[in-house]
């Protein structure tokens, strides 16, 4: 890869700034870490600046903390700065974190890198780092790696409307369009870029999120099913990963008290943590057909989704191409039937449908994912079908090499680019 001045046959400074990174294991954060840790192997001298991990549980982790810390991870000098976590990260708390850590950013030691990737969320952060990056004398390229569409979530969750949304989509747009390029997950994310944002179309990239999960080993079913609880006569729904406002998963407790009203012999399972997390056990707490897991790591982790029945990726009303929920590389990857909980015009139903990978119920619709359920469970040769289906398509489409050399094929033109203008 070219310099930014445009010479040939030396390879650019590249830092990487997100608000997640490894160890943190769910999220962005698995992207971010590989994104750097694939660049690195491909001789790319790459940095990462970063916050102390804290997600999902929203609390900074043992043994992590200080003010300013460096670690090397995979090869990549990784440096964290402190910033404020709050326990309960709604709303006006979540925004004040993201503020400390952009004006963090703000101040910090760069280096010189040559070519910035700023990944959003956390837009706020985000938009400051482009302000500094753009009156810094260097002027370093700057693309930033969108996974979210801040903006569309804003207003698909119901949390800002009338001045909030307008400011909050007036910050994306500048932000996005000040960028030297934007790398999006999904062609209707560069689209509505394009489209809405005023982004402009050559500026835009599509690299799809990729598999991190590497192909699971064989799983010893009965023993794990016996670990958590799981009967043999029960079809077991999992949904794996972060419980916040955005998955609206108040759905997954009240289908789970319909299971026991209607006697009917499924348990659905949330494993992992987040926001809403307290909330939805004090709603559940009369339920016996749910069940609350912890954070597991990885091994754990990838034995639980292989041994449920159905994995379910839930999401709220009205949330429809905000995001593509990561979780789903995860569920392809375990071989099981996805079900989505979700608009069916949106990009989860999209994505499941062309793997080809499970069933489509409606958002905020318990019985309909009671009956999806229930239907998947006692079919298993559609179920196994299903879930090849994810399989492959995780292979074929979803592979991490052929994400990251994409990704570094588009640095390269931008810093060409830049080069030959200069």
């Amino acid at each position: 890869m070219p310099t930014a001045s445009g010479s040939e046959g030396s390879s650019p400074r590249v830092l990487i700034i997100g608000l997640n990174y490894a160890p943190e294991t769910t999220g962005i954060s698995p992207y971010t870490s590989a994104l750097a840790r694939g660049l690195a192997e491909r001789g790319v001298a790459v940095s990462a600046l970063t916050a102390h991990p804290h997600y999902p549980e929203w609390e900074i982790h043992d043994g992590y903390g200080r003010w300013r810390s460096t670690e090397v991870i995979d090869g990549v000098t990784v440096t964290r700065l402190r910033h404020y976590v709050p326990a309960k990260p709604g709303g006006l708390n979540r925004l004040v974190s993201e503020l400390t850590f952009g004006l963090r950013l703000v101040f910090a030691r760069w280096g010189n890198p040559d070519v910035i990737v700023m990944v959003s969320p956390a837009l706020f952060s985000t938009a400051l780092a482009m302000a500094r990056a753009r009156l810094s004398p260097t002027r370093p390229l700057v693309n930033v790696w969108v996974q979210d569409i801040y903006s569309l979530g804003i207003t698909e969750t119901g949390m800002g409307v009338g001045p909030v949304a307008k400011l909050i989509t007036w910050v994306e747009k500048t932000t996005l369009r000040a960028a030297s390029g934007v790398v999006v997950i999904h062609d209707r994310f560069g689209e509505h870029l394009s489209r809405r944002l005023g982004v402009a179309a050559e500026r835009i990239e599509v690299v799809r999120n990729w598999t991190h999960l590497d192909p699971a080993a064989p799983t010893d079913v009965v023993a794990t099913r016996a670990r958590h609880g799981w009967a043999d006569g029960e079809t077991i729904v999992l949904h794996a990963g972060n419980m916040g406002v955005k998955q609206g998963l108040e759905n997954v407790v009240h289908a789970a008290g319909l299971a026991d009203e209607q006697e009917r012999p499924v348990r659905f399972v949330l494993l992992g943590n987040g926001s809403q997390r307290d909330e939805l056990q004090a709603l559940g707490a009369s339920v016996t057909r749910l069940q609350f897991i912890g954070s597991l790591d990885d091994a754990g982790f990838q034995d639980a989704l292989a041994s449920a029945d159905v994995l379910l990726v839930n999401e709220k009303p009205g949330v429809s191409e905000m995001a593509v929920p990561s979780k789903l590389t995860s569920y392809f990857n375990a071989a099981r039937p996805v079900i989505g909980a979700t608009d069916p015009d949106g990009l989860t139903a999209s994505e499941i449908e062309a793997a080809n990978a499970g069933r489509i119920v409606s958002a905020g619709d318990p019985q309909a994912l009671l009956d999806a359920a229930l239907a998947l469970g006692s079919d298993a040769v559609l179920a196994r079908s299903l879930g090849e289906n994810g399989f492959r398509y995780r292979t074929d489409v979803l592979g991490e090499g052929a994400a990251i050399d994409k990704f570094a094929r588009w640095l390269h033109r931008i810093v060409t680019r830049a080069g030959t203008r200069r």
